[in-house]
């Protein structure tokens, strides 16, 4: 079982930043792949960037490319989400997963809590 734990949310002001953090443990976990995803109220929850571990391939959904940056730290078994510019649409539980490359929650079998962001106006 793989577990993951979020860290790094909060209350920020439109155009600020914040990084998120996802300690990642269990066994096999880096044969898994990694992705942030987010759910708004009243959505569904939302892709937003994904990475391997070895770090050859990442990706961003449309609404957060050149906002947002994902990034890994092998060696502290973290991903990170280094969100800048945030907007109030930006709001939501941020959720780490892991499973298999995709853009669906779907395609992850393994969760964390998540962690709040709320960006005010």
């Amino acid at each position: 079982q793989v577990h993951l734990v979020e860290s790094g949310g909060g209350l920020v002001q439109a155009g600020g930043s914040l990084r998120l953090s996802c300690v990642v443990s269990g066994p096999f976990f880096r044969s898994y792949d990694m992705a942030w995803f987010r759910q708004a109220p009243g959505k569904e929850r939302a892709f937003v960037s994904a990475i391997q571990w070895s770090g050859t391939s990442t990706a961003h959904a449309d609404s957060v490319r050149d906002r947002f940056t994902i990034s890994r730290d092998t060696a502290k078994s973290t991903v990170y989400l280094q969100m800048s510019n945030l907007k109030p649409d930006d709001t939501a539980v941020y959720y780490c997963a892991a499973g298999m490359w995709g853009y669906t929650p779907d395609k992850y079998q393994f969760w964390g809590q998540g962690t709040q962001v709320t960006v005010s106006s």
